[in-house]
């Protein structure tokens, strides 16, 4: 007879558990109010936390909720912003009736029903945790605390192993108290981001005010071509579009986000779409005083909008530093003159950047698009050939060699036309490194950077352009430059996957464990992290870790990333050496 009995599967996953102090009382004082203020907390700030920090809410029970995470780093971040804004409330609203949160983080491997429930005894601890927590506080178990060292800088208390409700063994158990938690922690132990002594800004993504979320697109258009002008001031560190964005909808102060990205200025505004009208609204603010050293409003004809980026640049350039100005010269950046052209290219990054098979294919026909437009401007061949390098590294198109033939002769065609744009040449660097002409992918890294020493993507990319060379120092020195430069970049998976390889493959199995791991809390499940996972820990003799790696690497519905296109390697034993610790690790632990 066949086997009708639910299928699950086991993987390693962080568990944060967390419930309302209280609640019974709250619910008798005010049934309707405390289940309704209860809710919004589910939903719009844990649930909304648990997004931005790549988790997810398993199930809600009422006053508390279970949630899965890939990385403990990301269940801990997401944890201290839910407490922050939590603790924050209840101190604006002295009472009885504040709401205040316990919550416990356990790391361990759990089981997933076929309705995507979770249980196991990894699940268990992390209710237990929650338990003896205090309130507005987290507990966490030794397993999350051991994974946080050199990666998060928090005041936990040790509290010893204790003996936790209806767990067997005894559990180390780390705290942190509601009055420890602050929105200035916790501090990445990575470098800031800026080190150096030139004028440092982030430009914010602008506000839309336009009244409608498809026109979303069209201030962040704004807002990338401000960044872009930026970056080709060669005395002026700019932190990069993805850190930028990364703080994007968020209620942040200026100081937080200068803190974050370690950036003297910040450059903030919005953007009202009408008709044939729009209104920039910008202002400059330093951010150890907090003061506005410029603000302007410009009002123009849709047409005169792709005039306003030079005019924003020259004047926070000037506000920054006049006399660099002066020597550097007033350089107007060249842009498309089609507004079409401007309007199909941003629509296509607002594509790209989500970062799945089929808004990549949406945003290269946006692409193409725009260069049927405008023919003579280089932004359309530039994200062409970004969008193809895409499709081809992340298996997501037809045929990844035609693809990649488009890509490069794109890319050319870019620095043809804007051989001053940094972005032109990493568009040839990142087409011709996962086409295998690596020292041509070499040179034009090399060029980007020599165009914006702070440009992140040219450091980033010199990363397997070195790798495919065999120069793995040079590698990893590029990637963790890169990374340090950008460390909030949506698609830091990639480069971190390659990093993890980079390490690995030069004898550092526990930093390219590290690396794996930071690559699946920024894309959950992602099978080359997964696989590096599994090669790591199947080098350090941790075979049940690789086990449970292999085992969700068997399990995936959906194929991502093949290792052939997305590691340019030297080695072939590379790729073999990967495969066979994937086989080696389901034999052994006879998976079935």
């Amino acid at each position: 007879m066949p086997d009708l009995r639910p299928k699950s599967q086991r993987r390693l996953a962080a568990i944060l558990a967390t419930d309302v102090v209280g609640s019974s009382r709250l619910m008798e004082e005010d049934e309707e109010g405390a289940a309704a203020a209860i809710g919004t907390i589910l939903s719009d700030i844990i649930g909304a936390a648990a997004a931005r920090h790549h988790g997810r809410i398993v199930k809600t029970m009422g006053d508390g909720a279970l949630l899965e995470f890939a990385s403990p780093v990301e269940a801990v971040l997401c944890a201290i912003e839910v407490q922050t804004v939590v603790n924050d409330r209840a101190a604006n609203q002295p009472g009885n009736r504040t709401i205040r949160l316990r919550m416990g983080i356990n790391l361990g491997d759990i089981l997933v029903s076929e309705d995507a429930d979770i249980l196991g005894d990894g699940v268990n601890v992390a209710v237990r945790l929650e338990g003896v927590a205090d309130p507005g506080g987290i507990c966490i178990s030794g397993k999350v605390f051991d994974e946080l060292e050199g990666k998060l800088s928090l005041p936990f208390e040790d509290r010893g192993e204790q003996r936790l409700k209806n767990i067997a063994r005894p559990i180390h158990v780390y705290a942190l108290q509601a009055g420890d938690i602050s929105p200035q922690e916790p501090k990445a132990a990575r470098p800031s981001p800026n080190q150096t002594d030139k004028p440092s800004i982030a430009v914010v993504p602008f506000a839309n005010l336009s009244g409608g979320p498809e026109q979303e697109y069209f201030a962040d258009g704004i807002t990338d071509d401000i960044i872009m002008a930026l970056t080709k001031a060669r005395w002026l560190f700019v932190a990069s579009r993805s850190s930028s964005f990364a703080f994007k909808g968020k209620a942040i102060e200026t100081e937080q986000v200068a803190l974050r990205l370690g950036v003297r200025y910040i450059l903030s505004g919005s953007v009202r779409r009408s008709g044939s009208r729009v209104r920039v609204s910008a202002q400059l603010t330093e951010a150890e005083t907090g003061g506005s050293i410029w603000a302007e409003r410009f009002d123009r004809d849709i047409d005169d909008v792709l005039m306003l980026q030079d005019q924003i640049t020259e004047a926070v350039a000037g506000a920054i530093e006049p006399e660099l100005l002066r020597k550097e010269g007033q350089r107007g950046a060249e842009r498309s003159r089609s507004l079409t052209a401007w309007d199909l290219v941003r629509r296509g990054m607002w594509e790209f950047h989500k970062i799945r098979p089929d808004s990549h294919q949406r945003a290269r026909e946006l692409f193409l698009r725009a260069i049927e437009a405008e023919p003579t401007s280089a932004d359309g061949y530039i994200w062409l050939a970004r969008v193809e390098a895409g499709l081809a590294a992340y298996g997501w198109g037809s045929d990844a060699e035609a693809g990649l033939r488009s890509g490069m002769e794109a890319g050319l065609k870019a620095v043809e036309l804007d051989g001053k744009n940094p972005y032109s040449h990493y568009a040839v660097a990142v087409t011709h490194v996962f086409g295998g002409e690596y020292e041509t992918a070499i040179r034009a890294a090399q060029r980007a950077i020599g165009l914006s020493p702070s440009f992140a993507l040219g450091h980033l990319v010199l990363g397997p352009a070195y790798l495919s060379t065999g120069r793995l120092p040079e590698a990893i020195a590029s990637l963790e430059h890169g990374l340090r430069l950008s460390p909030f970049d949506p698609q830091n998976f990639t480069w971190l996957f390659l990093l993890s390889v980079a390490y690995t493959f030069s004898g550092n199995a526990e930093a390219g464990l590290d690396a794996a791991r930071r690559a699946l809390s920024v894309r959950p499940h992602w099978i080359p992290a997964l696989k590096m996972i599994a090669l790591c820990c199947t080098r350090l003799g941790d075979l049940e870790q690789a086990r449970s790696a292999a085992s969700q690497v068997r399990s995936a519905t959906v194929a991502e990333g093949d290792l052939a296109r997305l590691i340019p390697s030297p080695n072939p034993g590379w790729i073999e050496e990967i495969e066979q610790a994937i086989g080696d690790a389901l034999r052994n632990g006879r998976v079935r």
